[in-house]
């Protein structure tokens, strides 16, 4: 193999590091646990929203999907609606009231009642992963890099933002909350919420959750690759943030340090 030349070598190298610079400069942002809660280890996770003094968690999978209405103090169940067979139930919010909810690959926007009673139902193209609102829009993602803004009344979309990170299409977004003027998105498959400047659509800052990992024994039937971080919902009230997983067997109140977006 030919070798470089010293001089060329070193310029490579140090346009690397710049560019790796680059990236570092997206601040990781710090946070600890105020509280453990209990979880129930046959949620699957798909949406998580505080509203008032509640937790409203949905739970996925076929034949397994439900809607619940948790206790904010203790992670109890206090309500419980099981969900069409058919239905994989995925993110939910609560809207001037009402909860909606997506489903995964029906094409189904359920509205309910604060009592988790059914009310009407809306359709969209593609499928459904999170949904979350900014006060003015419904915000859903699908698994890919584009977030969509809603109308609530039809459900009809206003406009797109694709989320980059450092550049790059952001893809995975699924779980999402507005809080802070900044939209939170789990990303399928890792550890890690991205902070995203709903203006840009571009990543500000992460929030790396691996180490909560280790404040819990993992299930017998534990899955790596299933049982990942999942369910994000913020309290502005106390100015908490609430995490878990699918399947997890506790849902954590965290502190977390405010991004700065350089608004």
């Amino acid at each position: 193999m030919q070798r470089l030349p010293i001089t060329i070598a070193f310029i490579t190298c140090s346009l690397l590091a710049c560019a790796c610079a680059a990236k570092d400069d997206v601040a990781s942002l710090s946070w600890r646990i105020t509280a453990t809660l209990a979880h129930g280890t046959d949620h699957f996770t798909q949406g998580l929203v505080v509203h008032d003094d509640v937790l409203i968690e949905s739970s996925g999978l076929y034949g397994r999907s439900r809607l619940m209405i948790k206790s904010k103090r203790t992670g109890e169940v206090l309500r419980s609606r099981a969900l069409p067979a058919n239905w994989f139930a995925e993110g939910a919010t609560v809207w001037r009231g009402k909860i909606v909810m997506l489903t995964w690959r029906e094409r189904i926007a359920q509205w309910f009642d604060l009592d988790l009673k059914p009310l009407s139902r809306m359709t969209y193209g593609g499928e459904g992963w999170g949904i979350t609102h900014d006060g003015t829009h419904l915000i859903t993602s699908d698994g890919s890099a584009t977030l969509r803004f809603r109308r609530a009344e039809d459900f009809s979309v206003i406009h797109e933002r694709e989320v980059r990170d450092a550049n790059h299409a952001l893809r995975g977004l699924n779980e999402l909350e507005y809080a802070r003027g900044l939209i939170y998105a789990n990303v399928w498959q890792t550890d890690r919420i991205a902070v995203i400047d709903p203006l840009t659509g571009n990543v500000c800052a992460w929030l790396d959750l691996q180490a909560l990992k280790l404040h819990f024994d993992k299930p017998a039937n534990w899955n790596a690759r299933e049982h990942v971080l999942n369910g994000i919902a913020y309290d502005a009230a106390s100015d908490r943030f609430y995490v878990t997983g699918k399947n997890w067997p506790a849902l954590f109140e965290l502190e977390v340090e405010p991004a700065d977006c350089g608004r």
